[in-house]
């Protein structure tokens, strides 16, 4: 194989792997390592963070592989967009891609297994939970419930996961924490399913996305895009405006407000889906959406570590 056709090949598989949409699952990860260092008062162990985002990678590339595969035999996604995989351009076959997607099953459990025997059984109950998840998606997302599995698996357990194996302890902190990035999350898939709201009803197809309708997607979009600011801010200022006893972020989480206009610019695009100033807006609105969640959690990452940095520095 010539040097070309390897590089052509590597980007055959790059394109099904969808990198993407990868800072999905990699920023609730980053987010609950930082937690644990921050809030958890652990020291932040980097090589244990960096296999946990590695394993979380591959996990969540074979999910995509494995949907893209049943998506594409139920005959749905057949008409390629910006973010189609390599199945539905014909660069792949399914089997190539379901060979693929096992692969990185297994590496991305064989790296589960090393956080397990480093840090403790709870590690592997997180990931079974994860992977199971991950497998049934494509089904549980036919019966309207792939919103509530990617909020549970990238959002949630990406968090917890991250923080137990920082502490080696559970806490509801890191899953609460996590809800608004959960939320960013779900609006990626949503904006996916209500772009192919009609051809999946026409396949008989249930998303969450198809049971709203246009306009209740609207809503539904309006309210995880704009509900994780105000959600965030609530986290930060509920706790101490009537001086509850309960753990509050710190102050400098209200930075997530820069990424504000990145969410209004998303707003605009889907409420004028039907007349889109771009042809491709709403087409790639779940690509615009992964760079707000990518944005809004980089910026609550960031948050944390100032709230430790800048008391320092008075």
């Amino acid at each position: 194989m010539t040097e070309m056709e390897e590089k052509g090949r590597l980007k055959t598989w790059l394109i099904a792997a969808r990198p993407w949409a990868l800072p999905a699952s990699a920023v609730p990860v980053l987010f609950g390592g930082s937690l644990a260092a921050t809030v958890g008062w652990v020291r932040l162990n980097i090589g244990l963070l960096l296999l946990s985002l590695l394993a979380m990678a591959l996990l969540h590339t074979a999910a995509n592989m494995l949907s893209d595969v049943i998506d594409w035999k139920r005959g749905l996604d057949r008409e390629v967009t910006p973010v189609s995989g390599a199945v539905v351009r014909g660069l792949l076959s399914p089997q190539q891609v379901l060979k693929g997607a096992a692969v990185l099953f297994v590496l991305g459990s064989a790296l589960g297994l090393i956080l397990v025997w480093l840090r403790g059984i709870l590690i592997l109950y997180i990931g079974i939970a994860g992977i199971i998840l991950g497998l049934a998606y494509p089904w549980l997302k036919a019966l309207a419930l792939g919103d509530l599995v990617v909020f549970v698996n990238f959002g949630l357990l990406g968090s917890l996961g991250a923080w137990v194996v920082q502490t080696g302890q559970f806490s509801w902190l890191p899953v609460m924490w996590a809800v608004p990035q959960g939320m960013l999350v779900v609006a990626i898939l949503h904006a996916n399913n209500w772009r192919d709201s009609i051809t999946d009803r026409e396949k008989k197809v249930i998303t969450f996305a198809s049971l709203l309708g246009d306009r209740g997607s609207l809503v539904y979009f309006g309210k995880l895009i704009f509900g994780s600011q105000v959600l965030m801010a609530g986290f930060v200022l509920v706790p101490r405006l009537f001086n509850l006893d309960f753990p509050s972020l710190p102050l400098t989480m209200l930075i997530v407000v820069l990424a504000l206009p990145e969410a209004l610019k998303l707003w605009r695009k889907a409420r004028s889906r039907r007349q889109p100033a771009h042809p491709f807006d709403f087409i790639t609105l779940d690509g615009g959406c992964a760079r707000y969640a990518l944005t809004f959690g980089l910026l609550s990452v960031a948050g944390l570590w100032l709230g430790q940095v800048l008391p320092l520095l008075q």
